[in-house]
């Protein structure tokens, strides 16, 4: 099938499939310099760089997971280690939800009267609550969480009641 037609039934732009062809996450099957052709099993390789990317993976990931022509080589650390990072994001956006949601609904007269509030204000102002992006994992080790591990009563992380 042409790009076009890949293009129409992906729905993603032929300028990002020749993009993605020039990574190594598909190959065309047409001479150079001719209009490209794809096989119909570049349907399913978009399909896992789609699945890749929604799960954080990089192009550059993805690609070492894939051959433009044959199987998936699923790298399971990669995608352990990515799934640590997503449960580490999780907890800590319910942290700040948790902290968020107690400041809406806090019974001290004022905000700076509130010991959780000033205790989040700290926090924040150290860096505790900003979002991170991740690391790159190297092989064999753990991923570095750098988040907050919530405090089911008042909604802050570790690193906010340090401070």
């Amino acid at each position: 099938m042409d790009i076009a037609e890949v293009a129409k039934r992906t729905g993603i732009p032929a300028h990002t499939l020749r993009f993605y062809e020039r990574k190594g996450l598909i190959a065309s099957v047409a001479p150079r310099g001719a209009r490209r052709r794809f096989e119909p099993g570049v349907l399913h390789q978009l399909a896992l760089v789609a699945l890749g990317q929604a799960g954080g993976l990089s192009l550059d990931e993805i690609r070492a997971m894939l051959s433009p022509r044959g199987a998936p080589r699923v790298d399971r650390q990669v995608l352990v280690a990515k799934a640590d990072d997503i449960d580490a994001t999780i907890k800590e956006l319910r942290a700040i939800s948790r902290g968020l949601r107690h400041a809406a609904a806090c019974p001290a007269p004022s905000h700076a009267e509130c010991p959780t509030f000033q205790r989040l204000l700290k926090a924040a102002a150290a860096g505790a609550l900003r979002r991170r992006r991740p690391l790159p994992v190297p092989q064999g080790r753990a991923p570095r969480s750098g988040g907050l591990e919530g405090d089911a009563e008042h909604g802050i992380g570790r690193k906010a009641k340090a401070l």
